[in-house]
């Protein structure tokens, strides 16, 4: 599989693929493609993996598209402003990312539900209790809202992330939560009362633009119902 990304800040990834050659995607996903690429919607997994992959955000079902009789084109738009990343997946290099970050990958990548270690952060962490983990072996794309910072953390190294501006990170970080200090801030610093703490070694991917932010920012500049 060959695959090109293309267009920001409103990016599509256009995968280009050998005869019986497979891609996963979500429902509704695939914005064009060329006639031999056959679809086919899965459940991937059996309920157990449906239900994860709804908790995480996900469609319960996956398409399924596949190449036939040669080379085959599909392409996969985002549906926010910001990027699409590749990543190659495979054991020891598994990402955990945020939810309805997945937007398509190989058929050999796994997607499942990620639950944090510690309840605390997931109540009332930047990125909530569940988030989706991509392992197995393959590449997989992902889509992320904005531009994307990356940092690399050494062991014991940390990083303070707002709510929802954490992208995706390396399985080896650790998230948790820590509380603004002082009451004064939390109440009026106008940060929140809760930043998520991310603990390396690890990868970490942050973005720019989350999209509850830009709706906060929204909110005042539309009009009021019945207005």
């Amino acid at each position: 599989m060959r695959y090109s990304i293309e267009g920001e800040p409103l990016p599509v990834v256009i995968c280009t693929l050998d005869a019986g050659e497979t891609m996963i995607t979500e429902s509704g996903a695939m914005s064009w493609m060329t006639p031999n690429m056959k679809m086919e919607t899965t459940s991937n997994g059996g309920v157990g993996k449906m239900l994860g992959r709804m908790f995480s955000g996900e469609s319960m079902f996956q398409n399924r598209y596949t190449a036939q009789g040669g080379e085959g084109m599909i392409a996969f738009a985002s549906s926010f402003p910001g990027s699409i990343r590749a990543f190659e997946i495979a054991p020891g290099q598994e990402i955990v990312a945020q939810k309805k970050a997945f937007l398509a990958s190989s058929s050999g990548v796994e997607l499942s539900v990620f639950f944090q270690k510690k309840i605390g952060s997931g109540l009332v962490g930047g990125e909530g209790f569940i988030m989706q983990k991509l392992s197995g072996q393959g590449m997989a794309f992902l889509e992320f809202d904005g531009f994307v910072k990356e940092y690399d953390l050494q062991p014991g190294q940390q990083m303070i992330i707002d709510t929802g501006y954490l992208a995706a990170m390396s399985t080896t970080c650790q998230m948790d939560v820590q509380t603004v200090p002082g009451l004064k801030n939390a109440i009026f610093g106008g940060e929140g009362i809760f930043n998520t703490v991310i603990t390396g070694p690890g990868h970490l991917w942050l973005q720019t633009m989350p999209v509850p932010q830009l709706a906060g920012a929204l909110i005042p500049y539309l009009p009021a119902k019945g207005g």
